[in-house]
């Protein structure tokens, strides 16, 4: 147990330092007085026109250095060997694994509790479609599984609601799962603006890849970081989404902030997030780091 929680305080760490580093680069990709208050993203956003001038200025791949092997299922450079014997390879087996390590309210901290719904609908997957519309589609070749979870805490006083998500998705292979991560960092240039719902909308998208051995991630194959705003009806608030990546296994965290929360606060929670699933992943998968 000691040495679970010395790796997950190291994780977190790193984990805050990568984000920090991120963040500070996105920034600087803006076009004219665009402004991208925070990181991006999670399993439901999307809608159509881009509204910036200009695209932000991308990694050529948010792929490891290193190369998959021929079945897809390893590479060489990674922070984690997981058991061969407890990766998924059946639905039965990835929905286990998912159930097991997406993060319910109480995970995310005092004061959260289930939004309603509470979970994605079974054997669905979140997909931006090609008019920038978040949907949920079936699981497509090369996914297991997948399952988001959503919490909230209560708006009260001079504080808002926050809404959080919590999403993992289990691959067949170390290749469709870096796949997936390439396709996250893409999404942006094609559509700056998405819907969520028909009154919440993401805008102002940017993004960038930090593979492992690049910048501060020493803790994870991969992670894409999207930085927006959330905006439902006159309000605009700061949004976060991280896709982390180990093996063949991705994990999500989005956060959308509230009137009376800091950036700082929105950071943390979305830092405990990550790392706990990355822990969990782990131990799930039951590999030496």
């Amino acid at each position: 147990m000691d040495d679970d929680a010395g790796r997950r305080g190291s994780w977190r760490l790193r984990t805050v330092m990568s984000v920090a580093t991120a963040a500070m680069l996105l920034g600087g990709c803006g076009a004219g007085d665009e402004k991208a208050d925070q990181p991006g993203p999670s399993a439901s956003g999307g809608s159509a026109t881009p509204t910036a001038s200009g695209s932000p200025s991308l990694p050529a791949s948010p792929s490891s250095p290193a190369s998959p092997s021929a079945g897809g299922d390893a590479s060489t450079l990674t922070p984690f060997q997981a058991d061969p014997a407890q990766v998924p390879r059946t639905k039965g087996q990835a929905e286990k694994l998912a159930a097991a390590v997406a993060l319910r309210p109480a995970a995310w901290g005092a004061g959260f509790r289930a939004q309603q719904p509470a979970a994605s609908t079974p054997g669905t997957v979140a997909v931006l479609d090609e008019q920038c519309r978040w949907e949920r589609r079936t699981l497509p070749k090369g996914v297991l599984a997948s399952l988001s979870r959503y919490s909230e805490i209560p708006g009260s006083g001079a504080k808002g609601e926050i809404k959080v998500t919590a999403a993992v998705t289990v691959h067949a292979t170390v290749l469709d799962a870096d796949e997936r991560l390439a396709t996250t960092l893409e999404e942006p240039l094609r559509c700056r603006e998405q819907q969520v719902r028909t009154d919440e909308r993401i805008s102002g998208l940017m993004s960038t890849g930090t593979p492992y051995g690049q910048g501060n991630n020493t803790y994870a194959d991969d992670q894409v970081v999207e930085i927006g705003s959330y905006l439902t009806g006159d309000s605009q608030q700061t949004y976060r989404w991280y896709v982390t990546r180990l093996g063949t296994v991705t994990v999500a965290v989005s956060v959308k902030g509230a009137k009376g929360y800091s950036d700082d606060e929105l950071g943390q929670y979305a830092s405990h997030a990550t790392t706990t699933m990355l822990s969990r992943v782990e131990f799930e998968l039951g590999g030496q780091s």
